[in-house]
């Protein structure tokens, strides 16, 4: 009977070690899925953020070009007010 109780013994620790494997394991695979659905999300994010940018870009430029425009018909005005003011000045002098 000596001999049967050090074998459960050995039966035992070797199952508690399988046990405790075999949680480590789920464990771990749960972190993993954890991970990887944290990157796709991060990885949505980028894109999406990108995206953005690009649109912010174009929006920028859109506004760049709108502002020279502006710039172009300010001093398009202002000439032909220098030109009105002068022939007003001409009126006005004789």
């Amino acid at each position: 009977m000596s001999s049967a109780a050090p074998e459960q013994d050995s039966l035992f620790d070797l199952e508690e070690r399988i046990r405790r494997t075999v949680d480590l394991v789920t464990t771990l695979r749960a972190e993993r899925d954890q991970a990887l659905a944290d990157r796709e999300a991060a990885i949505a994010e980028r894109d999406q953020s990108r995206q953005a940018a690009g649109a912010s870009a174009s929006e920028v430029q859109k506004m760049r070009q709108e502002i020279e425009e502006l710039r172009g018909e300010r001093k398009h005005v202002r000439t032909r007010i220098e030109k009105l003011l002068g022939q007003m000045d001409l009126l006005s002098g004789s």
